[in-house]
């Protein structure tokens, strides 16, 4: 008997990772395509050439594909199926669902879910959050989103854009760059550390300890976690202030949901994990006190396969409906 599989893909920035993953959760198969400078058509052909590539590797190797899931980084409107992902040039209102349909053969099923969905979903699948009905994924990369997870279901809001928690107002007075990027996502993301490090040695001069000689413009997270190991006063001040930020989000999401448990991932919460106690410390100051006493706070062990793993489930789930 064939062994039943999910081809999944997770639509970032920068480049589609694919896979082909079992019922277990073993994946038989990973290929990635990069964007680079692509948008509108051509990342949707791309998507579609990788999934004819990771259904000829599932064929090759005798598996039955159930269906194909893939996790966008913005929007995805059931309804519609249409896709806002802003990193993507053109993809304002992309036709994702019908694209994908049309570019394969038969009348495979094709499911698509916000890539903060897929990263809770692939966490309580295979991660961090077995077993749990009450997670909250939050993701700190080049922004910030949560997979909110309540009584086993994964809240959507009326138009599916439920979770987008850079937009959380954390501080005052409002900026005008708020309404672009979110007031948390400005301050606290990968490219908001960034930021705020540029602007603070951009005032005083004195450049970030270990790359004196890097210019100003190529600062970046890790720069700034680098510094920050070697006792950078910049770097503690600008990492400082994210701990806040990441702790009044934190007591916020525990406040209004009572989660059992967050999970942090994304690229900023690999260096960024050993600060996770002091985040604890920082959200006992703001959340309801009953809840925060019952919440873990835990490092995602699915890692960058948290959005593949989510997508997978999408598809080995209603497979089971």
């Amino acid at each position: 008997m064939k062994e039943s599989v999910a081809v999944a893909i997770d639509l970032g920035g920068t480049k589609a990772a694919g896979a082909v993953v079992g019922q277990s959760g073993h994946p038989y198969v990973r290929l990635n395509e990069f964007i680079n400078n692509q948008g509108g058509e051509e990342v949707g052909e791309l998507i579609v050439r990788l999934i004819r590539n990771l259904l000829v590797e599932s064929a090759n190797l005798d598996l039955k594909v159930l269906g194909v899931g893939i996790a966008v980084p913005g929007i995805y409107c059931a309804d519609s199926g249409l896709v806002w992902a802003p990193n993507i040039r053109s993809w304002e209102n992309y036709p994702l669902k019908a694209r994908v349909e049309e570019g394969l053969p038969g009348a495979m099923p094709v499911s698509i879910d916000s890539d903060r969905a897929c990263y809770v979903l692939g966490e309580v699948w295979q991660g961090a959050a077995v077993n749990s009905k009450h997670a909250i994924f939050l993701a700190v990369g080049t922004g910030i989103g949560a997979g909110i997870m309540i009584d086993g279901k994964v809240l959507r809001g009326a138009h599916d854009i439920a979770g987008a928690v850079g937009w959380m107002a954390l501080t005052s007075p409002h900026i005008h760059e708020y309404s672009k990027y979110g007031c948390f996502e400005y301050h606290a993301s990968g490219v908001g550390l960034a930021r705020m490090a540029t602007r603070l040695v951009e005032e005083d001069g004195i450049r970030l300890a270990g790359f004196e000689d890097l210019p100003v413009k190529d600062i970046t997270a890790r720069h700034v976690f680098d510094a920050y190991d070697r006792g950078d006063k910049t770097a503690i001040k600008v990492i400082d202030a994210a701990v806040e930020f990441w702790g009044k989000a934190s007591a916020n999401l525990i406040s209004l949901f009572n989660p059992d448990m967050i999970v942090f991932g994304g690229g900023v919460f690999g260096p960024g994990m050993q600060l996770l106690d002091r985040i604890h410390r920082e959200a006992k100051k703001w959340a309801q006190p009953v809840s925060i006493k019952q919440t873990k706070f835990v490092k995602s062990e699915l890692g960058n396969d948290a959005g593949l793993y989510g997508a997978a489930f999408l598809i080995h789930q209603s497979s089971q409906q």
